[in-house]
């Protein structure tokens, strides 16, 4: 289903793709570091702060599964228009939140939506970008976040300098998404475009008849029957490396607020953070395409885990004797989870395109397997030759 990789340029899926995903990340980016913030302005105490934080994650899981289902039925860009919408709909409460409950349900749907939104965008990845490009251009896909991660912040922390309220932030995500949906009823489907380039060129008979509904699509709960132990082992692993990536996102905005940093300078660290994580993403990709898959996994997860560890030492320390060399070693610790986030950028998402079935990748929303796909030659997970 894919064309043909010496006619395919990542140029052409630039702005139908890559654009909306920036702008949706740049919303989330700007939202994640002060929602503890915000729980905790409005009452929550330390441990609520962070159950409302980790809701956001929580709401990507539980959206995972339903959202393959939407995807294969609606398509792509409907299927991200309608999770601007529902984004749209999370931010409201957030934003109208009077207390800690209202603000988690905002927070949730938020989550739900994020799960959509992505799902979407990697369907289409999958069916379009042939394996000679898809790590990098999967990875520039997850460029598109850490850019979102990058700026977001910075923003946040501006919009709070000249308002003095967290709650403001939130305008930001409502302005991305409104945004976002616009773009992607402007411009035109990626998905068609694309299609019929390749069905000029007529140089994969099987993809066009593919392209063309031949191919009968075996829906959500009999393609995770199907594929069943190949999602338990891949699927197990895929969700260790999200929630230990995951938990990166909710637990430094947590350090930063028991250490007593102020809001803006929260934002601030993570922005500076998200800019290593950013420098990195298409360097993921040409490891992961060069030498493998686990190149890129296994230095990212040794290095999230030694960065839980030290964060974890940081805050301890700085409960103890309260000083600014904690808040110093805060951000170090901040970048250094960042560097070794940014090796693996993509990561998940190639998992799931490699193993995903190539005739129907949206109800794999976790990483599975297909006997068009368990050909997939072994040097993409460990080294060449």
């Amino acid at each position: 289903m894919t064309s043909s990789g010496a006619s395919f340029r990542l140029g052409s899926v630039a702005l139908p793709v890559y654009l909306p995903g920036l702008l949706f990340s740049i919303g989330e980016g700007a939202v994640i570091p002060v929602i503890p913030v915000d729980a905790a302005r409005l009452g929550g105490s330390l441990a609520l702060a962070g159950f409302v934080s980790a809701l956001i994650m929580v709401g990507t899981l539980i959206g995972d599964i339903p959202s393959g289902w939407i995807v294969a039925r609606v398509g792509e860009r409907t299927a991200m228009i309608g999770s601007a919408v529902a984004a749209l709909i999370g931010l409201v409460l957030c934003f109208l939140a009077v207390d800690p409950a209202m603000l988690g349900l905002g927070v949730l749907l938020l989550g739900i939506a994020t799960a959509s939104f992505a799902l979407a965008r990697q369907a289409f990845m999958t069916t379009f970008v042939p394996l000679s490009h898809r790590a990098r251009a999967l990875s520039l896909l997850g460029g598109m976040f850490r850019g979102g991660y990058f700026l977001g912040p910075f923003l946040a922390a501006l919009v709070i300098g000249l308002t003095g309220s967290t709650r403001s932030v939130f305008v930001i995500d409502l302005v991305a998404c409104v945004v976002v949906a616009i773009v992607l009823l402007v411009l035109p489907d990626p998905s068609e475009v694309l299609a019929a380039r390749r069905e000029a060129h007529r140089t994969d008979t099987a993809a066009i008849r593919i392209a063309e509904g031949e191919v009968k699509r075996e829906g959500l709960f009999r393609t995770i029957a199907r594929h069943r132990q190949v999602l338990a082992r891949m699927g197990v692993t895929a969700a260790l490396i999200g929630g230990l990536r995951s938990s990166r996102q909710v637990i430094l905005p947590l350090a930063g607020v028991s250490l007593g940093m102020h809001e803006s300078s929260i934002a601030l660290v993570v922005g500076f953070a998200g800019a290593v994580d950013l420098a990195l993403f298409f360097t993921s990709g040409q490891i992961m395409d060069r030498f493998g898959r686990l190149w890129s996994a296994l230095p990212s997860m040794i290095g999230l885990g030694i960065g839980h560890l030290a964060l974890a030492v940081v805050v301890g320390l700085s409960v103890a004797a309260a000083s600014a060399t904690s808040v110093v070693w805060f951000i170090a610790v901040a970048i250094f989870m960042s560097l070794a986030n940014g090796v693996g950028s993509g990561i998940l998402m190639t998992f799931g395109a490699d193993l995903a079935p190539r005739h129907d990748p949206a109800p794999s929303s976790a990483p599975t397997g297909s006997p068009a796909m368990r050909g997939t030659p072994r040097h993409r997970w460990r080294s060449p030759g």
